[in-house]
């Protein structure tokens, strides 16, 4: 029988889920069937799976606005259809709690119950899981497919209006594969990481190539955003023990699993690895205390003086603010601390190393570490401006390096900042 959401969602309302491999599709699937007798409601997307249950015909009545363009929302934004909004990812809690982003209705993917009748959340214990405490209606899709996932939130069935019982696969988010520039970064970034660090990294190829990068290291850690497939291979092979983290010693800790089936299996009732919710992953007190906390971070572009923009690719939302200035704050607060930001140089023929954006500054270059691409690292800390354009010039590929020095000439002659 199927689910009749009109009973549950008023319009007007706000309705928030988890999000990737955490998204629960047949309440999604259910909320697009039903939107026309809905009215007018609003969904707040986070990163898009594999498979995109939100597509732009769905935007007749459904208000669709995110914290960023990944995936499939690039799409949605580029077509007028998907509402940004930029924030930092440590916000999003309180935010979608009772603040501006207030959740009217959760919908939230579990495991089944075990023996005491808890429900986990599985693949992704996030930002959304604030909402649930706040949220006038919580519908929950108890999936067969869920793992147990240590750490994570457990729900009863008193913690929601009314469920739907599934048995279908999670949707993935595999990561592209690496090509060789991005291995030439990686290795790059691998210098920089010592035995023993805790690493936070990114989605994407880059970033899980950088924990391919890294299987010569011993005894890292990992208290990231997320766990991916390159985590659990470095798991498997006894590389990240987490034996010399300050906190959660012994333990991966993430808010979501974002990656293969494989991962999901490998991480049902698994005690090397613990979910927890954003108001711990990227708490800046927890953070701190972390020793030795490698921060791995991608952009889109990084000026000479090294503002990042996260945001913007040719004038395309396709990133976001994210959690990178959560984490490269937390990097450089930590004792031995590494704040990184790693991209490669080019863009096709578009250098990524600039003399001014093209896009927002998403961070600081107060924030910034170092910068690595395949031409090696610039490390900006406490350096000055002007020694700042020698190191990043000194990263960006050779063909553009004259370049990058004459539209910084000629900015500093007009008396602009670059």
């Amino acid at each position: 029988m199927t689910l009749d959401l009109t009973t549950y969602i008023r319009p007007g309302d706000r309705i928030v889920w988890g999000q990737a491999c955490g998204e629960p599709q047949t309440l999604v699937e259910t909320l697009v069937q039903q939107r026309h007798r809905l009215g007018d409601v609003r969904c707040f997307l986070g990163i898009p799976g594999a498979t995109s249950t939100i597509t732009a015909e769905h935007a007749d009545t459904l208000t669709l606005e995110s914290y960023c363009g990944t995936g499939s929302n690039a799409a949605l934004h580029a077509a007028g259809l998907l509402e940004i909004v930029p924030i930092h990812y440590s916000t999003l809690p309180a935010a979608l709690a009772g603040g501006d982003l207030a959740a009217d209705v959760v919908f939230v993917q579990v495991s089944p119950a075990d023996e005491d009748g808890r429900h986990s959340l599985g693949l992704d214990d996030d930002y959304f899981s604030a909402a649930i405490d706040t949220a006038r209606v919580v519908i929950a899709e108890v999936n067969d497919r869920v793992p147990f996932t240590p750490g994570a939130r457990t729900l009863t069935a008193q913690n929601w209006a009314t469920a739907i019982y599934t048995s279908r696969p999670p949707t993935e988010l595999p990561a592209p594969r690496a090509d060789a520039v991005a291995q030439l970064v990686a290795a790059n970034v691998a210098a920089l990481v010592p035995d023993g660090a805790t690493l936070q990294f990114g989605i994407g190829g880059l970033p899980e190539a950088c924990l391919d990068a890294l299987h010569s290291h011993s005894d890292l850690g990992i208290h990231s955003g997320l766990i991916n497939d390159g985590a659990m291979r470095l798991i498997r092979a006894g590389i990240a023990t987490g034996a010399r983290k300050s906190t959660d010693r012994g333990v991966a800790v993430a808010g979501m699993l974002g990656g293969t089936a494989e991962l999901f299996r490998w991480a049902h009732r698994n005690p090397q690895l613990a979910l927890r919710s954003t108001s711990y992953t990227h708490d800046p007190a927890v953070l701190a205390q972390q020793s030795r906390l490698v921060a791995i971070n991608s952009a889109i572009e990084v000026d000479l003086s090294g503002q990042v923009n996260c945001e913007l690719a040719r004038w395309r939302y396709v990133g976001a603010v994210g959690g990178a200035a959560d984490f490269l704050r937390g990097a450089a607060a930590s004792r031995g601390g590494v704040p990184v930001i790693a991209l490669p140089s080019m863009a096709g023929r578009a250098s990524r190393i600039v003399a001014n954006l093209s896009g927002p500054v998403s961070i600081a270059r107060s924030d910034v570490g170092v910068i690595v691409t395949e031409y090696g690292s610039a490390d900006l800390r406490r350096v000055p401006v002007t020694r700042r354009y020698e190191l990043m010039i000194g990263v960006a590929q050779p063909d553009q390096r004259d370049t990058l020095a004459n539209t910084l000439g000629a900015t500093l002659r007009t008396g602009a900042k670059a």
